[in-house]
């Protein structure tokens, strides 16, 4: 088992799981818009709506959210070998193991910890463009960079 691929999939799955949460949350609020009706409670009315109406225009945005989370998954390149973090490596520190993707946490791959990073997060900045044996500090910690797949 390759286990770049492995935990690709697993970024897929978390991406796949936040598009179904929020679309469930989008057509929630379409059938709670559409079952409001005008009652003689006029301005409590109007309130229910303009916050069903705000919680739709939030779930919007997470889903361009998630939408550049898949654009960014699409963009790794499998093939593609460097000595240089990249999106897509596989980064071991003494510390961690990074996989430079989207920002989708820890992930446990046979029992071992891996944290999917997003490229432009704090970490992911510092380990973007670093070679095997950098040394990088985050959060006061140092970490030598072990290998890079």
């Amino acid at each position: 088992m390759d286990i770049k691929h492995e935990l690709f999939k697993h970024c897929k799955s978390f991406v796949n799981k936040r598009v179904q949460t929020v679309e469930e949350i989008i057509s929630s609020n379409q059938k709670a818009l559409h079952s409001e009706t005008k009652s003689s409670a006029g301005d409590k009315h109007e309130t229910g709506r303009a916050m069903l109406q705000l919680e739709m225009e939030k779930a919007s945005q997470q889903l361009e959210g998630i939408s550049k989370m898949n654009e960014i998954l699409s963009k790794i390149d499998f093939s593609k070998e460097s000595k240089k973090a990249h999106l897509g490596s596989l980064i071991f520190t003494e510390k961690a193991n990074y996989f430079l993707s989207i920002s989708a946490g820890q992930i446990i791959v046979d029992r071992q910890k891996y944290f999917a990073v997003s490229v432009s997060s704090p970490i992911g900045k510092l380990l973007l463009g670093k070679s095997e044996n950098e040394l990088i500090s985050f959060n006061g910690v140092n970490q030598n960079i072990l290998k890079i797949f």
